[in-house]
């Protein structure tokens, strides 16, 4: 299975995000802002980033623009609830798997998840 770094402020979807991949056996490392999940991609390697858009101290766009550029291989998904977040993703295409709008449900997500890593 893959290994997933999740990125999200919000603690109580951060942890229901990692216990819903890891029910499919993935093994899943968690950062709450996009610095810290920069430090994590610095320090161990991932199958797949998956980064919510609208964070504090860095934002999903700007880990996303970081980690492909760092580590071309990393399949990244990003999430957000804000429709006009989607829109500023526009320009990592070609960098970005997808995005999901929030709110998800489990079977969502984890489809979403399957589909990017074999993107």
């Amino acid at each position: 299975m893959a290994r997933i770094l999740i990125t999200e402020d919000e603690d109580a979807l951060r942890s229901f995000v990692a216990r819903a991949l890891q029910l499919d056996g993935h093994e899943t490392v968690e950062a709450g802002d996009g610095a810290d999940g920069l430090a994590c991609l610095q320090d161990q390697a991932f199958d797949l980033l998956l980064s919510d858009i609208r964070m504090p101290v860095m934002d999903g766009i700007e880990l996303a623009h970081q980690a492909s550029t760092a580590f071309p291989k990393l399949k990244i998904l990003l999430m957000t609830g804000y429709a006009e977040q989607r829109e500023r993703a526009d320009d990592l295409s070609g960098k970005v798997v997808d995005v999901i709008s929030k709110p998800f449900s489990l079977p969502d997500i984890r489809k979403a998840v399957a589909l990017a890593l074999v993107a």
